[in-house]
């Protein structure tokens, strides 16, 4: 399938401006980021930020399981083998289109029906709308992969309530829609049978000159109410455990805890990559200080030494190519990775993301 039928663009038309629509079309494959759709995107998403008939960008998948799961791992592995530069240049292009998005000029909606982490959270948490369905299901799980929460993670996990998002960071807990519109990974949810309606709406609105504040009066006819947040009942005990400001505090505390969700993490984080936890926990703990492109410069700076290193192969290797759920982790224990390691995974490069 080439690009442009993996990833597809169509301008709708509308009242006083047409709808830039934008399609994931690899459903197959839960719709996972490659190199092309990514080039793709974001030729089309700076075209439309200059062209007057836009008024307004929709990002959608096709119909499936996924928004988006995120970057292709299998991709990166085989690239990995073969050019460990072509793994960087993807994400060097990953994360420039999460900036585009960030500071894009228009409104951005994002539908989220279906899967969405990693790199699918990257190409709609950072946009101006997010609209989850009742099938969404939400995570960043890096850290199981022997990488680290990345598209802009360490800029948004550490401004949700609380620590809930060093707790999603770290743990990579799988979350529902209910519970993103109470922490705000999306604002509204709607019916997964509205959307067709709500796209037809969006386009057959004038948006006059407070653009992002009329797509919010759109948008709230089509929302439903929401169950209470199983997550937000547990602030607490999350705030008292992933408060600590190391990771062997944080395990700590967890393995004291009487709450069945400390408990829980304490198990999850057994299986986790030592490295990753520890320079998660150091991305989220400076990303709460830094602006979004700072952020994305510190990313970049961690991506190139994650993909020099060991986890991050010997991760996709067992979660994705062998898939016999037993990554072996150098090092294997969280004693064994010294504050010196942690800090190196942030130091300068010689070509950083501009």
């Amino acid at each position: 399938m080439s690009a442009d039928q993996e990833v597809l663009f169509y301008e709708m038309p509308g009242h006083e401006g047409n709808l830039g629509v934008i399609t994931l079309n690899r459903p197959q494959v839960l719709n996972s980021l490659n190199p092309a759709m990514i080039h793709a995107m974001y030729g089309n998403l700076q075209r439309w930020a200059i062209d007057n008939s836009i008024k307004a960008v929709v990002i959608r998948a096709a119909e499936g399981r996924a928004f988006c799961a995120g970057g292709d791992l299998r991709m990166t592995y085989e690239y990995h083998q073969a050019n460990k530069e072509a793994v960087l240049a993807f994400f060097r292009d990953e994360y420039q289109l999460n900036r585009l998005i960030f500071h894009y000029p228009k409104p951005y909606i994002a539908l989220l029906d279906g899967i969405t982490m990693g790199g699918g959270v990257g190409i709609s948490i950072h946009g101006s709308h997010r609209v989850a369905t009742d099938r969404l299901l939400f995570a960043m799980p890096e850290t199981g992969i022997g990488f680290f929460p990345d598209v802009g993670g360490s800029y948004f996990l550490p401004r949700l309530p609380g620590y809930s998002g060093f707790y999603l960071g770290l743990m990579g807990t799988r979350l529902i829609s209910d519970d993103c519109v109470a922490l705000g990974i999306a604002q509204n949810k709607i019916a997964s049978d509205s959307l067709q309606g709500l796209i037809e709406a969006l386009a057959q609105c004038s948006f006059g000159n407070k653009p992002r504040e009329t797509v919010t009066e759109i948008i709230a006819p089509f929302a439903v109410s929401t169950k209470s947040s199983t997550l937000l009942q547990q602030q607490s005990e999350i705030d008292e455990c992933f408060s600590k400001l190391t990771m062997e505090e944080i395990v700590n505390a967890l393995a004291v805890s009487s709450s069945p969700l400390c408990e829980e993490a304490a198990l999850m984080s057994a299986k986790k990559s030592p490295t990753s936890l520890k320079v998660s926990l150091s991305a989220l703990q400076r990303g709460k200080d830094l602006d979004f492109d700072a952020c994305m410069r510190q990313e970049f700076r961690l991506a190139q030494h994650f993909i020099m290193g060991h986890d991050f192969r010997e991760g996709i290797r067992a979660v994705i190519i062998d898939k016999d759920q037993t990554p072996h982790w150098q090092p294997s224990s969280l004693a064994d990775v010294t504050d010196q390691q942690v800090e190196k995974y942030f130091s300068p490069l010689s070509a950083e993301l501009i």
